[in-house]
Protein backbone atom coordinates (compact mmCIF):
# COMPACT_ATOMS: atom_id res chain seq x y z
CA UNK A 1 0.00 0.00 0.00
CA UNK A 2 1.80 3.44 -1.30
CA UNK A 3 1.22 6.63 0.47
CA UNK A 4 2.42 10.19 0.30
CA UNK A 5 3.53 11.48 3.71
CA UNK A 6 4.70 15.48 4.99
CA UNK A 7 8.07 16.07 5.84
CA UNK A 8 8.92 17.83 9.23
CA UNK A 9 9.15 21.18 7.51
CA UNK A 10 6.17 21.39 5.39
CA UNK A 11 4.06 20.04 8.23
CA UNK A 12 5.32 23.29 10.39
CA UNK A 13 5.10 25.34 7.49
CA UNK A 14 1.05 23.84 7.12
CA UNK A 15 0.44 24.27 10.55
CA UNK A 16 1.60 27.52 10.84
CA UNK A 17 -1.01 28.53 7.86
CA UNK A 18 -3.43 26.87 9.28
CA UNK A 19 -3.11 28.82 12.61
CA UNK A 20 -2.60 32.22 10.71
CA UNK A 21 -6.13 31.73 9.06
CA UNK A 22 -8.01 30.95 12.24
CA UNK A 23 -6.16 33.57 13.98
CA UNK A 24 -7.49 36.32 11.25
CA UNK A 25 -10.70 34.61 11.73
CA UNK A 26 -10.45 35.33 15.32
CA UNK A 27 -9.48 38.99 14.85
CA UNK A 28 -12.22 39.06 12.52
CA UNK A 29 -14.99 37.64 14.56
CA UNK A 30 -14.10 39.81 17.62
CA UNK A 31 -14.00 42.96 15.79
CA UNK A 32 -17.20 41.98 14.71
CA UNK A 33 -19.19 41.11 18.34
CA UNK A 34 -17.32 44.24 19.92
CA UNK A 35 -18.50 46.48 17.14
CA UNK A 36 -21.82 45.14 15.54
CA UNK A 37 -20.83 45.51 12.02
CA UNK A 38 -19.73 42.91 9.64
CA UNK A 39 -16.06 43.73 8.61
CA UNK A 40 -16.60 42.12 4.95
CA UNK A 41 -19.33 45.03 3.66
CA UNK A 42 -18.45 43.50 0.22
CA UNK A 43 -20.36 40.37 1.11
CA UNK A 44 -22.75 42.00 3.31
CA UNK A 45 -24.34 44.01 0.05
CA UNK A 46 -23.27 40.71 -2.61
CA UNK A 47 -21.19 43.22 -4.49
CA UNK A 48 -23.59 45.76 -5.08
CA UNK A 49 -22.92 49.25 -2.84
CA UNK A 50 -25.78 51.44 -4.98
CA UNK A 51 -28.33 50.95 -1.61
CA UNK A 52 -25.45 51.59 1.21
CA UNK A 53 -24.07 54.69 -0.92
CA UNK A 54 -27.44 55.76 -1.24
CA UNK A 55 -28.12 55.95 2.35
CA UNK A 56 -25.10 57.04 3.46
CA UNK A 57 -25.14 60.34 1.45
CA UNK A 58 -28.77 60.68 2.70
CA UNK A 59 -27.82 61.15 6.19
CA UNK A 60 -24.90 62.78 5.48
CA UNK A 61 -27.65 65.31 4.46
CA UNK A 62 -29.39 65.15 6.85
CA UNK A 63 -26.42 66.27 9.51
CA UNK A 64 -26.33 69.26 7.36
CA UNK A 65 -30.39 70.28 7.36
CA UNK A 66 -29.31 69.05 11.32
CA UNK A 67 -27.06 72.55 11.46
CA UNK A 68 -29.22 74.82 9.59
CA UNK A 69 -32.21 74.04 11.67
CA UNK A 70 -29.92 74.20 14.66
CA UNK A 71 -28.77 77.70 13.68
CA UNK A 72 -32.34 78.63 12.19
CA UNK A 73 -34.25 78.15 15.55
CA UNK A 74 -31.06 79.80 17.60
CA UNK A 75 -31.43 82.95 15.61
CA UNK A 76 -35.43 82.92 15.65
CA UNK A 77 -34.99 82.10 19.14
CA UNK A 78 -32.48 85.10 19.79
CA UNK A 79 -34.99 87.54 17.69
CA UNK A 80 -37.87 86.51 19.74
CA UNK A 81 -36.28 87.14 23.08
CA UNK A 82 -35.26 90.30 21.29
CA UNK A 83 -38.79 91.32 20.59
CA UNK A 84 -40.29 90.28 23.67
CA UNK A 85 -37.67 92.40 25.83
CA UNK A 86 -38.32 95.61 23.46
CA UNK A 87 -42.35 95.13 23.79
CA UNK A 88 -42.43 94.80 27.86
CA UNK A 89 -40.43 97.63 27.95
CA UNK A 90 -43.02 99.30 26.17
CA UNK A 91 -45.84 97.86 27.75
CA UNK A 92 -44.14 99.16 31.20
CA UNK A 93 -43.56 102.25 30.19
CA UNK A 94 -46.76 103.76 28.59
CA UNK A 95 -49.18 103.91 31.56
CA UNK A 96 -46.33 105.80 33.38
CA UNK A 97 -46.01 108.40 29.92
CA UNK A 98 -50.37 108.79 29.98
CA UNK A 99 -49.89 109.42 33.77
CA UNK A 100 -47.19 112.09 32.99
CA UNK A 101 -48.53 113.57 30.38
CA UNK A 102 -51.89 114.86 32.84
CA UNK A 103 -49.68 116.43 35.30
CA UNK A 104 -48.37 119.84 35.54
CA UNK A 105 -45.42 118.58 37.92
CA UNK A 106 -42.05 119.33 36.43
CA UNK A 107 -40.55 116.70 38.64
CA UNK A 108 -42.80 114.01 37.68
CA UNK A 109 -42.44 115.37 33.96
CA UNK A 110 -38.48 114.74 33.93
CA UNK A 111 -38.63 111.84 36.20
CA UNK A 112 -40.36 109.60 33.48
CA UNK A 113 -38.83 111.44 30.48
CA UNK A 114 -35.45 110.22 31.94
CA UNK A 115 -36.88 106.59 32.15
CA UNK A 116 -38.27 106.82 28.76
CA UNK A 117 -34.24 108.01 27.71
CA UNK A 118 -33.24 104.92 29.57
CA UNK A 119 -35.31 102.42 28.15
CA UNK A 120 -34.40 104.12 24.84
CA UNK A 121 -31.23 103.11 25.16
CA UNK A 122 -32.12 99.64 26.66
CA UNK A 123 -34.67 99.26 23.68
CA UNK A 124 -31.39 99.77 20.75
CA UNK A 125 -29.01 97.67 22.44
CA UNK A 126 -31.89 94.89 22.38
CA UNK A 127 -32.34 95.85 18.40
CA UNK A 128 -29.02 95.24 18.13
CA UNK A 129 -28.96 91.75 19.67
CA UNK A 130 -25.80 89.72 17.85
CA UNK A 131 -25.98 86.19 18.19
CA UNK A 132 -22.98 84.15 16.83
CA UNK A 133 -21.15 87.19 14.95
CA UNK A 134 -24.56 87.92 13.53
CA UNK A 135 -26.57 90.60 13.66
CA UNK A 136 -30.79 90.00 13.75
CA UNK A 137 -32.11 92.39 12.26
CA UNK A 138 -29.19 93.98 9.63
CA UNK A 139 -31.10 91.80 6.64
CA UNK A 140 -28.70 90.10 4.16
CA UNK A 141 -25.69 92.56 6.09
CA UNK A 142 -25.62 90.17 8.98
CA UNK A 143 -21.58 91.66 10.23
CA UNK A 144 -23.36 95.40 10.31
CA UNK A 145 -25.18 97.18 12.94
CA UNK A 146 -28.51 97.75 12.40
CA UNK A 147 -28.83 100.83 14.54
CA UNK A 148 -26.17 103.26 15.47
CA UNK A 149 -27.20 103.78 18.67
CA UNK A 150 -30.21 105.57 20.49
CA UNK A 151 -27.85 108.96 20.58
CA UNK A 152 -27.27 109.38 17.47
CA UNK A 153 -31.20 109.16 16.43
CA UNK A 154 -31.68 111.81 19.17
CA UNK A 155 -29.13 113.87 17.95
CA UNK A 156 -30.41 113.41 14.31
CA UNK A 157 -33.86 114.28 15.77
CA UNK A 158 -33.25 117.27 17.65
CA UNK A 159 -31.68 118.79 14.58
CA UNK A 160 -34.57 117.88 12.25
CA UNK A 161 -37.00 119.91 14.71
CA UNK A 162 -34.75 122.52 15.14
CA UNK A 163 -37.34 125.34 14.67
CA UNK A 164 -40.38 123.26 15.68
CA UNK A 165 -42.54 125.36 18.65
CA UNK A 166 -45.69 122.84 18.83
CA UNK A 167 -46.27 119.63 19.59
CA UNK A 168 -48.25 118.54 16.10
CA UNK A 169 -45.12 120.09 14.42
CA UNK A 170 -42.40 117.63 16.77
CA UNK A 171 -44.75 115.18 15.97
CA UNK A 172 -45.19 115.39 12.19
CA UNK A 173 -41.73 116.22 11.64
CA UNK A 174 -40.49 112.82 13.67
CA UNK A 175 -43.35 110.97 12.05
CA UNK A 176 -41.97 111.94 8.34
CA UNK A 177 -38.49 111.50 9.61
CA UNK A 178 -38.89 107.83 10.77
CA UNK A 179 -41.28 106.70 7.80
CA UNK A 180 -39.32 108.42 5.11
CA UNK A 181 -37.94 105.58 2.28
CA UNK A 182 -34.67 105.13 1.22
CA UNK A 183 -33.37 108.61 0.12
CA UNK A 184 -35.48 110.56 1.71
CA UNK A 185 -33.53 111.74 4.30
CA UNK A 186 -34.57 110.29 7.53
CA UNK A 187 -33.83 107.14 9.34
CA UNK A 188 -33.36 104.24 6.84
CA UNK A 189 -30.16 106.83 5.55
CA UNK A 190 -29.12 108.15 8.78
CA UNK A 191 -29.52 105.54 11.31
CA UNK A 192 -29.82 102.25 9.86
CA UNK A 193 -26.23 100.43 8.97
CA UNK A 194 -27.79 97.19 7.41
CA UNK A 195 -29.00 95.91 4.22
CA UNK A 196 -32.27 96.71 1.92
CA UNK A 197 -31.98 92.57 1.59
CA UNK A 198 -33.50 90.61 4.02
CA UNK A 199 -31.68 87.73 5.21
CA UNK A 200 -30.97 84.33 2.92
CA UNK A 201 -33.44 81.71 3.53
CA UNK A 202 -32.08 78.79 5.90
CA UNK A 203 -32.40 75.49 4.30
CA UNK A 204 -33.74 72.78 6.60
CA UNK A 205 -35.33 70.19 4.54
CA UNK A 206 -34.60 68.90 0.89
CA UNK A 207 -36.98 70.93 -0.34
CA UNK A 208 -37.88 73.06 2.61
CA UNK A 209 -36.67 76.23 3.99
CA UNK A 210 -37.70 79.27 6.31
CA UNK A 211 -37.24 82.80 5.59
CA UNK A 212 -36.40 85.37 8.48
CA UNK A 213 -36.89 88.53 6.51
CA UNK A 214 -37.65 90.90 9.57
CA UNK A 215 -35.57 93.37 9.93
CA UNK A 216 -35.03 96.84 11.63
CA UNK A 217 -36.70 98.84 9.21
CA UNK A 218 -39.84 97.05 9.63
CA UNK A 219 -42.62 99.43 10.56
CA UNK A 220 -43.60 98.11 13.52
CA UNK A 221 -39.92 98.44 15.16
CA UNK A 222 -40.01 102.05 13.48
CA UNK A 223 -42.79 103.17 15.45
CA UNK A 224 -41.79 101.55 18.69
CA UNK A 225 -38.70 103.51 18.20
CA UNK A 226 -40.49 106.54 17.66
CA UNK A 227 -42.35 106.27 20.70
CA UNK A 228 -39.25 105.75 22.88
CA UNK A 229 -37.64 108.84 21.15
CA UNK A 230 -40.70 111.00 21.64
CA UNK A 231 -40.12 110.37 25.64
CA UNK A 232 -36.42 110.38 25.81
CA UNK A 233 -36.60 114.08 23.58
CA UNK A 234 -38.34 115.79 26.35
CA UNK A 235 -35.68 114.45 28.99
CA UNK A 236 -33.12 115.64 25.96
CA UNK A 237 -34.50 119.23 26.34
CA UNK A 238 -36.67 119.68 24.02
CA UNK A 239 -39.65 122.68 23.72
CA UNK A 240 -37.76 124.02 26.53
CA UNK A 241 -39.54 126.21 29.34
CA UNK A 242 -43.21 124.82 27.87
CA UNK A 243 -44.26 122.30 30.82
CA UNK A 244 -47.80 122.10 28.38
CA UNK A 245 -45.89 121.15 25.68
CA UNK A 246 -43.67 118.69 26.86
CA UNK A 247 -46.46 117.14 28.89
CA UNK A 248 -47.77 116.74 25.38
CA UNK A 249 -45.18 115.03 24.07
CA UNK A 250 -45.12 112.56 26.53
CA UNK A 251 -48.68 111.80 25.73
CA UNK A 252 -47.32 111.37 22.29
CA UNK A 253 -45.05 108.67 23.35
CA UNK A 254 -47.30 106.61 24.91
CA UNK A 255 -50.10 106.87 22.97
CA UNK A 256 -47.53 106.00 19.86
CA UNK A 257 -46.03 103.07 22.37
CA UNK A 258 -49.40 101.37 22.84
CA UNK A 259 -49.89 100.97 19.24
CA UNK A 260 -46.19 99.35 18.65
CA UNK A 261 -46.93 96.87 21.53
CA UNK A 262 -49.55 95.52 19.15
CA UNK A 263 -48.39 95.70 16.23
CA UNK A 264 -45.40 94.06 18.39
CA UNK A 265 -47.30 90.97 18.83
CA UNK A 266 -48.32 90.94 15.68
CA UNK A 267 -44.97 90.45 14.50
CA UNK A 268 -43.62 88.54 16.95
CA UNK A 269 -46.71 85.71 15.91
CA UNK A 270 -44.84 85.86 12.77
CA UNK A 271 -41.50 84.93 14.26
CA UNK A 272 -43.37 82.21 16.19
CA UNK A 273 -44.92 80.90 12.91
CA UNK A 274 -41.34 80.34 11.65
CA UNK A 275 -39.96 78.97 14.37
CA UNK A 276 -43.00 76.25 14.88
CA UNK A 277 -42.09 75.18 11.20
CA UNK A 278 -38.62 74.90 12.67
CA UNK A 279 -39.28 72.32 15.18
CA UNK A 280 -41.92 70.62 12.76
CA UNK A 281 -38.70 70.22 9.69
CA UNK A 282 -36.47 69.17 12.58
CA UNK A 283 -38.73 66.71 14.22
CA UNK A 284 -39.13 64.97 9.77
CA UNK A 285 -35.36 65.02 9.62
CA UNK A 286 -34.59 62.93 13.00
CA UNK A 287 -37.49 60.89 12.05
CA UNK A 288 -36.01 60.11 8.47
CA UNK A 289 -32.31 59.81 9.92
CA UNK A 290 -34.26 56.79 12.35
CA UNK A 291 -35.30 55.26 9.92
CA UNK A 292 -32.46 55.25 7.14
CA UNK A 293 -30.01 54.39 10.59
CA UNK A 294 -32.04 51.54 11.38
CA UNK A 295 -32.14 50.46 7.21
CA UNK A 296 -28.43 50.66 7.02
CA UNK A 297 -28.01 48.77 10.30
CA UNK A 298 -30.18 45.66 8.69
CA UNK A 299 -27.74 46.00 5.80
CA UNK A 300 -24.53 45.94 7.58
CA UNK A 301 -25.41 44.46 11.08
CA UNK A 302 -23.07 41.56 11.76
CA UNK A 303 -25.65 39.26 13.58
CA UNK A 304 -24.62 38.88 17.68
CA UNK A 305 -25.59 35.48 18.03
CA UNK A 306 -24.30 34.03 14.54
CA UNK A 307 -21.24 35.82 15.19
CA UNK A 308 -20.65 34.68 19.10
CA UNK A 309 -21.27 30.85 17.55
CA UNK A 310 -18.56 31.08 14.89
CA UNK A 311 -15.91 32.97 17.57
CA UNK A 312 -16.65 29.83 19.41
CA UNK A 313 -16.30 27.41 17.23
CA UNK A 314 -12.83 29.67 15.96
CA UNK A 315 -11.77 29.20 19.81
CA UNK A 316 -12.17 25.50 19.63
CA UNK A 317 -10.26 24.78 16.09
CA UNK A 318 -7.64 26.65 17.55
CA UNK A 319 -7.12 25.04 20.74
CA UNK A 320 -7.58 21.55 18.76
CA UNK A 321 -5.01 22.86 16.80
CA UNK A 322 -2.22 23.48 19.69
CA UNK A 323 -3.03 20.50 21.07
CA UNK A 324 -2.11 18.67 18.01
CA UNK A 325 1.35 21.10 17.21
CA UNK A 326 1.94 19.77 21.15
CA UNK A 327 1.64 16.14 20.48
CA UNK A 328 3.96 16.30 17.10
CA UNK A 329 6.32 18.47 18.73
CA UNK A 330 6.60 15.31 21.22
CA UNK A 331 7.19 12.95 18.37
CA UNK A 332 10.58 11.64 17.64
CA UNK A 333 12.37 8.33 15.77
CA UNK A 334 13.86 7.33 19.58
CA UNK A 335 9.97 7.16 21.07
CA UNK A 336 9.40 5.71 17.47
CA UNK A 337 11.70 2.74 18.21
CA UNK A 338 11.20 1.90 21.84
Amino acid sequence: MSYLSVGDMAQAYQMRRHNAGLQGQLMRLTEELTSGVQADLSAAVSGDFKALAGLDQTLRDLDAFKTATSEADLFTGSLQFALDSVQSMAEELSPSLLMASSSSSPTLVGSISGEARQKFDAVVSALNTQVADRYLLSGNATDQKPISSAQDILDALMLATAGQVTPAAIDATITAWFDAPAGGGGFVDMIYGGSNQPLAAFLVGPTDSVQIDTMATDPALRDLLKGFAFGALVAEGILPGDLAGQAEILKLSGETLLGAADTLAGLRAGVGTVEAHIADAATRNEAQRSALTIARNEIISADPYDTASALEAVQTQIETLYTLTARLSRLSLADYLR
